[in-house]
């Protein structure tokens, strides 16, 4: 017994053609915008990845990328296919291709799904390798004249401007290293040579922050150096006033900015699958509804169509002895190839 039978005439095939063919044209809209965001993505973790101690992947905007070529490709053909449909004489040179098209398509969603998967999971890795590389990268704020680090101070403040964070968790961390270089230090001041002798490792730390943790929303001027130390500043408690720098983390800034991103591509991966899903039972109906037509020489006779042509216990039962078939004739074919070679 065939799985959800319809019975169609003319006007049905026509209006199901041409809702299928919209469907179609509106996944290859859903593909171009996966390619695009697959890009934009790839192109934003290129702009950080000193950030990331360039160990960020790529692996998941480059399967974005290629899924979304794919959608367009796969989304195409099957608009074409729909749009061929009501002539008979153009649609018996797709009809043979149909059958494999539906398996392509059924193989394509569980793609699809695995990269929304994706999209989910590279959060956890990015915040691994952000944790990683902006640890290092503030280490290296100071290393303007080091060949392959100039850059790291520019990278550094433009991303806290930009993401409105400071240090790699919280504004303390500026505190536990030194991000002035020694070249810009008078080593004949009495205070700057304490707090470098003071120090086991020999470095120039103090409770002061870059420029680019300032808070340019802040009313008070800008307090960067001497951030707990109240006597050094005019009518200021570190402990219950609101200091006029950020004191989000740039991890948390950045995983929070990604996580949205990928949140937004998982869905809208999850949304193409389910058009293409749309698309598969739409085109099936359609295909079988134009092979069961009571009078093939008359379009505008009635036909029946169906999801499957069997119940699912039975379509299962039949894919799963073409399995074993298969298998055992590669066996066979194995063993004979044994028996000439001895």
């Amino acid at each position: 017994m065939a799985l959800m039978p319809v019975k169609f005439d003319l006007a049905k095939r026509v209006k199901l053609a041409q809702g299928l063919w919209l469907l179609y044209w509106l996944s290859v809209m859903g593909g171009i915008l996966i390619f695009s965001m697959g890009l934009f993505f790839k192109i934003e973790l290129r702009k950080r990845s000193e950030m990331m101690d360039n160990n960020e992947s790529h692996f998941v905007p480059n399967l974005l990328i290629l899924v979304g070529l794919a959608a367009c490709g796969i989304n195409a053909f099957g608009g074409k296919v729909c749009h061929d449909s009501l002539d008979t004489a153009k649609f018996a040179r797709w009809k043979p291709m149909v059958k494999n098209y539906l398996c392509g398509c059924f193989a394509f969603c569980i793609i699809l799904f695995i990269t929304a998967l994706l999209c989910f999971l590279v959060q956890v890795s990015l915040h691994f390798a952000l944790a990683e590389g902006l640890k290092n990268g503030m280490k290296y704020y100071k290393d303007t004249d080091t060949p392959g680090r100039c850059f790291m101070k520019r990278t550094l403040d433009m991303t806290q401007i930009e993401f409105r964070c400071c240090g790699n968790n919280n504004f303390r961390d500026w505190f536990e290293i030194q991000w002035i270089s020694n070249r810009y230090l008078d080593f004949s001041n009495v205070e700057v040579k304490d707090r470098v002798t003071s120090n086991v490792e020999g470095k120039y730390l103090m409770d002061s922050v870059p420029f680019s943790c300032c808070n340019p929303g802040s009313p008070r001027p800008c307090i960067q150096h001497h951030l707990t130390n109240n006597s050094a500043h005019y009518d200021y408690d570190h402990h219950t006033e609101e200091l006029n720098i950020w004191t989000r983390g740039c991890r948390e800034a950045l995983v929070s900015y990604y996580g949205g991103m990928m949140n937004s591509i998982g869905a809208l991966v999850l949304l193409v699958m389910v058009l293409e899903a749309a698309d598969m039972v739409g085109l099936k109906y359609l295909t079988t509804s134009l092979e069961t037509l009571t009078n093939p020489d008359n379009p505008e006779s009635e036909s029946e169509a169906w999801l499957l042509e069997k119940s699912v216990k039975e379509t299962m039962s039949g894919i799963m002895e073409k399995i074993k078939t298969f298998g055992k004739g590669n066996q066979v074919e194995g063993e004979g190839g044994e028996a000439a070679a001895s």
